[in-house]
């Protein structure tokens, strides 16, 4: 038995992660290429290799002749009943070499062979492993910064992220543990390359997955996601126990499982919303905090026409169009937020009154009763408010989720917003009667 051969195999299958029978058959080139190194050619040559002994054997079939020619594939007649007394002249004799026999240079290129075996196999290995966890989220310590690039360590690699995958004004510091999104893992000369992110959504998906025990168990989906990494993330999530609450299961306890995530993500805010395959109450739980009067949709536009009240206008916009813009991304429709003065200026709450059905937009969710006189004070239709509850908000002008620039509509008020939003239809009315 060749004992220390088959615990150097041991060792590398156990820690390289390569088969045994993959380095066997290394072994098995290697002593070929030897032959054919030493001898010219290995045409006439086999090699057996115990796998449970790791005892070889190398033979090389010669053809007995009484002279010579080609000592590497003839033997002697004299040489060959040597080995079997019963050969004659025309039989084919099986002659064992000793490795030890080879030459030099023979010798270097075999261990050369076996060298680049081991390192091709562990290349693959490492490339089929993280392989796997594409498209998922692992756990890596950060190296150093290459350039503004960061090196992350997975544990038998080293991953790229790269200053695009960065939330912006996020430092990372030296050996601190962070949870990054699988990208990309390529398969390269020099070993596989991993690329990861901090800044995808799908980040966001991922640790719910690992902190919400019903959203890895599918109990719960999550329908969709828009994220601004870094500032803000709006996730719609969809239940489909009736019996679990999926909101309230994604936020925890006091938001326990919620805040965990918000940690991880360094303070970034996550409203969780309630999904629903009406795009009106959709849209309008996407709004939210913001509360909603009423959502006129036009599903072949992907257009929205939002209208909420007054002194909601800028909590339903966000800071420079974030909330608005966030509510586009997660529904996919074009949003045009207007509050409740704009449109009975413009004439649309007339509209909606006589026939709301008929409104160019198509499919209309009407959040107030425009049939109750009683409803209204005046000539200007607002509800009956207590002034109390009713703070000033100097803006105005229509706004639109695509305006970014915020031009006067960076006033929300950001201790206004939840951190996790119910995403519960939200009322429109105020009690006009206390």
């Amino acid at each position: 038995m060749n004992t220390e051969l088959l615990e150097a195999l041991n060792i590398l299958e156990r820690e390289k992660n390569i088969s045994k029978d993959t380095l066997l058959e290394a072994i098995q080139q290697s002593l070929l290429s030897a032959c054919k190194k030493n001898f010219g050619t290995a045409d006439n040559v086999t090699v057996s290799i115990d796998p449970d002994t790791c005892d070889y054997h190398i033979v090389a079939k010669k053809e007995v002749v009484e002279n010579v020619d080609d000592a590497v594939e003839q033997i002697s007649l004299e040489d060959a009943q040597k080995i079997d007394s019963s050969l004659q002249v025309g039989d084919i004799a099986s002659v064992e070499i000793q490795s030890k026999d080879f030459k030099r240079i023979a010798t270097h290129d075999a261990k050369n062979v076996i060298l680049q075996k081991i390192r091709e196999e562990e290349r693959r290995s490492l490339y089929n492993q993280y392989f796997e966890k594409e498209h998922d989220v692992v756990t890596g310590v950060v190296q150093r910064y290459i350039g503004r690039n960061v090196s992350i360590n997975l544990g038998k690699i080293d991953a790229l992220l790269t200053e695009n995958e960065m939330v912006r004004g996020e430092t990372l510091k030296q050996n601190e543990r962070v949870k990054v999104y699988v990208l990309e893992v390529r398969d390269t000369p020099k070993g596989p390359k991993v690329l990861v992110s901090r800044t995808h959504p799908e980040l966001v998906k991922r640790l719910f997955e690992e902190e919400v025990a019903e959203v890895r168990e599918g109990i719960i989906e999550i329908k969709a996601i828009a994220r601004e990494a870094g500032s803000r993330t709006k996730i719609a999530v969809w239940s489909n126990d009736p019996d679990v609450d999926a909101v309230g299961a994604c936020v925890g306890v006091n938001g326990s499982r919620v805040n965990t995530i918000v940690s991880e993500l360094n303070g970034e805010k996550v409203d969780v919303i309630n999904w629903d395959e009406n795009q009106a109450y959709l849209i309008e739980n996407a709004l939210s905090p913001a509360k909603v009067i009423s959502v006129m949709v036009d599903p072949d536009e992907k257009a929205a026409l939002v209208i909420v009240p007054d002194y909601q206008l800028s909590l339903a916009i966000g800071r420079e169009g974030q909330n608005a813009r966030l509510a586009a991304h997660l529904t996919q429709y074009k949003i045009d937020i207007k509050s409740e003065t704009q449109a009975r200026e413009e004439g649309i709450f007339e509209e909606l009154e006589q026939n709301y059905e008929e409104d160019e937009y198509g499919e209309l969710k009407e959040k107030d009763s425009f049939e109750e006189e009683e409803d209204f004070q005046g000539d200007t239709g607002l509800p009956e408010e207590n002034p109390e509850d009713v703070p000033e908000e100097p803006d105005d002008g229509e706004q639109n989720a695509e305006d970014t620039d915020g031009e006067g509509q960076d006033a929300e008020d950001p201790d206004a917003e939840a951190e996790e939003s119910s995403g519960e239809p939200a009322a429109a009315e105020e009690d006009a009667e206390q």
